[in-house]
């Protein structure tokens, strides 16, 4: 009975075990257990990083082969470490600097020693590597640029972090990510995945083929390509009209949202940020603290908008019922707050609706926005309404678009202004800039654009976005297809865009009209200050302009923003009206006007600040100019 019992015992201790062994074999298996194995080395394959397209399926980045040089520091063996780096032309500081790095990281995980050889150090380096234990080869691919243009809407990819590391557990040492622009936005759709290849090794380090025959080997999965809705030969144009200039243009499809052009200026070619001179490229971009050719002020450029923001407050006003569009108001060349008198520079007389907005009438408007106030019991009431009405347009929040940073401007709250004049203590006329796009608000070239594109739409808009196709098909993301609506009824829309294409017809910007293209627009002429030396100082006015085209169907809206650009249909306007006419026609016509356009600079107005001398503001040579328009007024 003993001898039965016994025997029992050992089977039952055997068969667990057996079964235990078998589990962990077959069931629980992780191939990071293989790791913990001195003799299995683990090789990554790179997938090529997927291809971006733009609208029109013109190629805007691919890939070049480049070559990392990888070591594992506990596969280090002696070497001549002054040969070594002679060889891979770094420096011994550098050399041991890395060497730290990567043990810190992991003595058996394979980090980058030096990364992105060229094709011709590859070639000369490949079969003296052998020669030294710990260090190998390894292919991968970075970005070659099909276009000198669309940086900040492209982005850059880089060499992860310690903080991407210990964000994102796909990502290892020396793998590269996506760092700004679709590049960033969209890099788990551009990636693709790696692969991997386990190594057998013999006792004496030396490899000896596949572990397992390869049965846990996994093939690399290439990035998949995407469409953007950017317009390659736009954002081209558009990026040579911006040279010598500061400032923001985004132009967008009014019936889809899709983002035809992002520009900012100053700008940089992508190329820049690649290969082994990427550091040192962006150390200078960076620290260039007077152009910031890195801040992407499409979307970022936080700026009052003049005299466009008007087209809004008219809305308000008709929504609202304090005005017709045959109501009237008296300009006497300027408006009075008080006893001080504003200026307007329309010509003073009796204005309506559309009188005020093709002549940009500050008096028509200033009297139309404290009618929207006088409407309601208090003033509290009065702008939480306005309030309501603008924000309707994507105006003072962040328009939950697919772009990668930006910022959502500012309309200024009821308790922005209690805390300013104490609670119930103001009045409309104390912010009466706000009717002329003056005061508190402040706008991005993006929001710019998008409320032209609801204007043009006569009521709603689409969420701009910037992705179109991914490996070919279209995307149909609910949050870029349905339309937001503004809280203006439609009706209200038509005289607006009838005093907008005024403006082209007999207004501010009758100067810049384009033959065969009927377009609906508004200047906009925005005082600019500064601080020099602690002192806030006036400088030349910015120069703003919105438009959409044609004015029945449009199929383009555009806002251009340019700092120390003058009036408004001085340097914007005549910008958008090429723009247009490239995307529309495909061919500009007024050859004069582009290459007045594109050879034209503002550096002496940018370097005045910087220059230790006195200077006028707006002081210009007009016999340069072919037409001289109507001079505006600012906020116009």
């Amino acid at each position: 009975m003993k001898k039965i019992l016994l025997s029992s015992i050992i089977i039952i201790i055997g068969i667990t075990f057996l079964g235990r062994l078998s589990y962990l074999q077959i069931f629980s298996f992780s191939p990071d257990q293989v790791l913990e194995d001195p003799a299995i080395k683990r090789v990554y394959d790179y997938p090529e990083r997927g291809y971006i397209y733009d609208r029109e399926g013109r190629l805007l980045v691919a890939n070049d082969p480049a070559y990392d040089v990888m070591i594992i520091p506990r596969d280090v063996r002696a070497l001549d470490t002054t040969e070594f780096c002679k060889l891979l032309n770094i420096d011994i500081q550098k050399f041991k600097k890395e060497l730290n790095k990567a043990r810190v990281y992991s003595p058996r995980l394979p980090s980058v020693l030096v990364p992105q050889l060229s094709k011709q150090d590859y070639a000369r380096l490949q079969e003296k590597m052998r020669r030294y234990t710990g260090f190998y080869i390894q292919k991968r691919s970075l970005r070659y640029y099909d276009t000198n243009s669309g940086a900040n809407v492209l982005g850059y990819i880089s060499e992860v972090n310690e903080a991407d590391l210990a964000k994102n557990p796909y990502y290892i040492q020396g793998e590269l990510t996506g760092r700004i622009g679709v590049e960033k936005v969209y890099d788990d759709v551009l990636r693709g995945r790696k692969g991997v290849q386990y190594i057998q090794k013999d006792r004496f380090n030396r490899d000896i083929g596949p572990y397992k025959d390869g049965v846990m080997d996994t093939l690399p999965e290439q990035g998949k390509e995407i469409h953007l809705t950017i317009d390659k030969l736009l954002q081209e144009y558009g990026e040579r009209l911006m040279h010598g200039k500061r400032g923001g243009i985004v132009a967008i499809e009014p019936a889809s949202g899709e983002i035809l052009s992002m520009i900012s200026g100053p700008t940089y070619d992508p190329s820049l940020l690649v290969g082994r001179e990427r550091s040192a490229n962006y150390s200078k971009l960076h620290y260039d603290s007077i152009a910031k050719p890195l801040f992407d002020r499409s979307i970022s450029f936080e700026k009052a908008p003049g005299s466009p923001f008007k087209t809004l407050n008219a809305l308000v006003a008709l929504q609202e019922g304090v005005i017709t569009p045959n109501t009237t108001v008296r300009c006497l060349n300027g408006f009075y707050v008080g006893r001080t008198k504003r200026g307007c520079h329309c010509g003073g007389g009796s204005r309506n609706l559309n009188v005020g907005i093709y002549k940009s009438c500050n008096a028509y408007f200033a009297g139309t926005y404290r009618k929207i106030y006088d409407k309601f019991e208090t003033t509290d009431k009065g702008h939480d309404v306005w309030v309501d009405h603008i924000k309707s347009f994507g105006l003072g929040q962040y328009l939950g678009s697919d772009l990668h940073t930006g910022r959502k401007g500012r309309v200024p709250s009821k308790e922005m202004y209690d805390k300013w004049y104490g609670d119930n203590r103001w009045v409309s006329s104390y912010i009466i800039s706000n009717s002329i796009g003056q005061g508190e608000v402040a706008v991005t070239p993006l929001q710019l654009a998008n409320m032209t594109a609801a204007i043009a739409n006569r009521g709603h808009f689409f969420t701009p976005h910037i992705l179109k196709k991914v490996n070919g098909e279209d995307i149909q993301n609910p949050k870029f297809t349905e339309a937001k609506h503004t809280t203006i009824d439609k009706r209200h829309f038509e005289p607006v865009v009838q005093g907008m294409a005024d403006v082209y017809e007999k207004g501010t910007a009758r100067g810049v009209q384009i033959p065969d293209i009927r377009i609906a627009g508004k200047t906009g002429t925005v005082e600019n200050f500064m601080k020099i030396d602690s002192v806030k100082t006036q400088l030349t006015d910015n120069s703003v302009f919105v438009a959409f085209a044609p004015v029945d169907n449009p199929k383009i809206a555009i806002a251009v923003y340019i700092e120390n650009g003058y009036y408004g249909a001085r340097y914007a306007g005549h910008i958008a009206s090429l723009m247009i006419e490239k995307y529309l026609k495909g061919e500009i016509t007024r050859k004069d006007l582009e290459k007045r356009m594109l050879e034209r600079t503002l550096e002496r107005e940018y370097a005045k600040p910087y220059s230790g001398k006195e200077f006028k503001i707006n002081e210009y040579d007009w016999s340069q100019d072919a037409i001289k328009p109507e001079p505006e007024t600012r906020s116009r």
